[in-house]
């Protein structure tokens, strides 16, 4: 193993001018080695183009009673880092923000499932722990640049403002992960397998013998792996026994005129007179909007969907089918003080509307449609009527592969 010996070089960040994000100057770059293949071939390219590369593994987690234990546990992780930065010769740190986490990441998940809100914890990971506690950590053993293996690309424009892409696979992008960085931070990332395609990655990480090259994808929380969700929150949230409520599909509650913006923003408001019990459930903030699994209730000529919870009744309302009204909306807000501008030369007045691309979760195509700044926040407004759209979603605006804004949804 190469010896961990941290030495200020002095070199400053280049300028990256271009979608590619190769960087031209010898740097000194932190790598966060995840013990994944994407962070791998990450360190490798870095390496390769002659940079001071030291590799940085976050220990965010130690609960193991509710990690699914063959998915990602942190151990073997960290072993693969090493393994990957001793194959590299690079010197190798492991940095515990495991209290970090908990506090900024942890702790949020539980009060917005607690209120009844869908929590995005990946994008607050990125935000609070990559781009900032751990980018703080780097800048202070002498790094110039943080890099990730994120499926993303960023560039500059002639004014100097950092702009974030999507990644060149867009069966892979996850530029919406990175949804809430400033311009600050961008400027100190870099993402080099943003130009990669999947499986173009593992063919080098083969040729390269990297001993993560084979090793599937961890679908797990930002960090911790694979956890069961229910018992995770029921580390905190009590199981609390409630009525699951069917609304029927000709209920009038959708036939109601919504003209207004903010009408058609907003929840579906439901009461149990609107349906009828068809089961119970152990806790209205376990559930989402959209979700389809977990319900339990059978005997129904198509599947039930979570069309609304209350968690002030303990009360989950279903629809059947995935056509049913109560899972489609055409707008959505973001209070003003919620709004983030990835961008911020693209910030709206009062008044002001744009054609945007917009997406409101991971992995959904990009839709058609327009933003419109209020006085009390930004509307979303689609072309064509969405499906599970719920409160605390992250919700994102692009413009061609570059993402202007983001925030979570009132």
């Amino acid at each position: 193993m190469v010896a961990s010996q941290f030495v200020k070089t002095g070199l400053a960040i280049s300028c990256i001018t271009s979608t590619n994000t190769n960087v031209h100057l010898h740097m000194r770059i932190v790598v966060g080695l995840s013990g994944g293949v994407d962070s791998s071939v990450a360190a490798l390219k870095l390496v390769e183009q002659g940079h001071e590369v030291i590799g940085m593994f976050m220990r965010n987690w130690h609960d193991e009673s509710v990690t699914i234990s063959d998915e990602c546990p942190w151990i073997d992780d960290s072993n693969d880092a090493m393994l990957v930065a001793d194959q590299l010769g690079i010197p190798f740190q492991v940095i515990d923000l495991s209290a970090e986490y908990k506090e900024r990441i942890v702790e949020y998940m539980f009060t917005e499932y607690e209120a009844g809100r869908t929590p995005n914890p990946d994008v607050l990971c990125n935000r609070e722990i990559k781009f900032d506690l751990f980018l703080k950590a780097a800048l202070k053993i002498g790094a110039d640049a943080v890099a990730t293996g994120h499926y993303c690309r960023k560039d500059q424009t002639a004014s100097g403002e950092h702009r974030l892409l999507a990644g060149a696979d867009s069966n892979k992008d996850q530029s919406y992960f990175l949804c809430q960085l400033t311009q600050d931070q961008l400027s100190k990332a870099i993402f080099p397998i943003g130009e990669l395609e999947k499986p173009d990655l593992r063919v080098i990480a083969k040729d390269a013998g990297l001993p993560t090259a084979d090793k599937k994808d961890s679908q797990g929380l930002c960090f911790i792996g694979k956890v069961r969700l229910p018992d995770f929150l029921q580390q905190q949230l009590r199981v609390k026994i409630g009525d699951i409520i069917e609304i029927p599909a000709d209920h009038e509650v959708f036939s109601k005129s919504r003209e207004t913006l903010e009408e058609r923003a907003e929840a579906y408001d439901y009461n149990s007179d609107m349906g009828s019990k068809v089961g119970e459930h152990q806790g209205a903030h376990f559930y989402t909007i959209g979700q389809r699994k977990g319900l339990n209730v059978g005997g129904k000529p198509e599947p039930l969907f979570v069309i609304g919870t209350d968690v002030n009744t303990n009360t989950i309302y279903v629809g059947c089918g995935d056509s049913h009204p109560g899972l489609l909306r055409d707008a959505i807000f973001v209070q003003n003080d919620e709004i983030h501008w990835v961008q911020p030369s693209c910030k709206l007045a009062t008044g002001e509307s744009r054609e945007y691309s917009l997406r409101f979760r991971y992995r959904q195509p990009l839709q058609s449609g327009r933003i419109m700044k209020s006085e009390n926040g930004l509307y979303l407004l689609f072309d064509k009527p969405q499906k599970g759209i719920a409160s605390g979603q992250f919700a994102t605006w692009y413009d061609g592969d570059a993402l202007i804004g983001s925030g979570p949804i009132a």
